[in-house]
């Protein structure tokens, strides 16, 4: 049981940094393309809509990392000797 919550951790984990790092790329990129449609600006915006949103995911997955890492640490913790267990 506790290998099949470990994968199904992995999943969850591996789904939720596909969309942190997909999403902010595809709202600066959409939404750059909706405002110079709808307010008729240059092509400026959607140089800078995609240079915001390829920011934004890139600190989504700095963030990602950091706590994947963080996590990894506690599990390493987690698993070591018990207090009946000398090394």
């Amino acid at each position: 049981m506790r290998k099949g919550y470990g994968i199904l951790k992995s999943i969850v984990w591996l789904s939720q940094l596909g969309l942190s790092i997909a999403m902010p790329l595809l709202v600066g990129v959409l939404g750059s393309v909706w405002l110079r449609d709808r307010f008729g600006l240059g092509g400026w915006v959607v140089a800078v809509g995609t240079v915001l949103g390829v920011g934004a995911s890139f600190i989504s997955l700095w963030q990602n990392l950091k706590a994947m890492d963080r996590q990894a640490r506690e599990d390493d913790r987690d698993s070591g000797s018990n207090f009946n267990e000398h090394r």
